[in-house]
């Protein structure tokens, strides 16, 4: 992105590549140096009080998500994809002390809830990177799964994010850091999402897409809705906008993924997102699917991402 006066790009110190191997979680802040217990709030976890590299040292792959129930049914799923269930598992949430966010782990995999937004997605990630950095991890693959309006596809197809737009439909993220905007890059690992595609294409279960994702700060005005309890435009208006979205290539709106992308890229994580679309918002702005079918568009997200991290558990273990 160009530089322009008050939003300076932040230049990019990573110096490993999404190819090699042992990629560490990178943290950029000396800050942390000088802590003698970072305690990780949000979590109700800390270095002093916990194990994290006992806890999560053999974490390599993580699938954030929305809502703490979203989380939970998972790690369910991936348990049972794994063939690490069992019958009589309750899954706890590591995140018992706090209600801010649900956590849950199974073997090399975590599950964690992010609420809803770029603020709270936000909180989120700063604290998990921490705990995959203090963890010790390496070579992380990091998925965001949710739900999405789509733009002229039909319900329940499942978009992987190429990249991330704002509203002006450009790649970038926005940060205000004392007083200052700071741009940030919302690239995502182009293989890692050439490879869910081709999951997909081995599943053969629902339709896949590659595409732009617009990331918004509303839900309502922000995605150019006419139900909100304020709207100060008309149908043609929001039609005129969703057709240039669709034109700059977006594919689905939704309100985390430039931070996601933004963030993951800094600390070096192998990212992608993964959203299914529950309506055309071009036809409208409700949802008027049954709840059946919502529940049942809702878990191809999960299955796509379940079906990568088996093949590539088993590739390793045959290898």
């Amino acid at each position: 992105l160009p530089e322009r006066p008050g939003a300076p790009v932040e230049k990019n110190r990573l110096t490993c590549t999404f190819l090699s191997f042992h990629r560490p979680i990178l943290v950029h802040n000396p800050h942390l140096d000088g802590l003698k217990d970072d305690v990780l709030y949000h979590f109700s976890l800390g270095t002093e009080t916990h194990d994290l590299p006992a806890m999560f040292g053999d974490v390599k792959f993580v699938c954030v998500g929305g809502s703490p129930w979203r989380m939970k049914s998972f790690i369910e799923y991936i348990a049972s994809v794994l063939g690490m269930e069992d019958p009589k598992a309750e899954y706890p949430n590591i995140c018992a002390g706090t209600d801010r966010y649900a956590m849950y782990k199974i073997g090399p995999v975590l599950s964690v809830s992010h609420g809803m937004g770029i603020p709270s997605i936000s909180i989120m990630l700063h604290e998990l990177i921490k705990l995959l950095h203090h963890a010790r991890c390496t070579d992380v693959t990091i998925f965001r799964i949710g739900t999405s309006g789509g733009i002229g596809l039909e319900p329940g197809t499942v978009v992987v994010t190429k990249q991330s737009v704002d509203a002006n439909f450009l790649p970038k993220f926005e940060q205000v850091i004392l007083g200052k905007t700071v741009m940030r890059n919302t690239d995502l690992d182009p293989g890692l999402a050439q490879e869910l595609l081709e999951c997909s294409k081995e599943l053969n279960q629902f339709d896949t897409q590659l595409g732009n994702t617009m990331c918004t700060m509303d839900f309502y005005e922000g995605q150019a809705r006419l139900d909100g309890a304020f709207c100060s435009y008309t149908e043609e208006d929001k039609q005129e906008y969703l057709h240039n979205a669709q034109k700059a290539g977006v594919c689905n709106i939704e309100m985390e993924s430039s931070v996601f992308a933004a963030m993951c890229k800094m600390s070096g994580l192998r990212a992608a997102v993964v959203c299914v679309t529950f309506l055309d918002r071009l036809k409208g702005d409700q949802l008027t699917s049954s709840h059946d079918i919502l529940n049942n568009y809702q878990q191809r997200p999960q299955i796509l991402v379940g079906h990568y991290i088996k093949k590539h558990l088993t590739h390793k273990k045959d290898s």
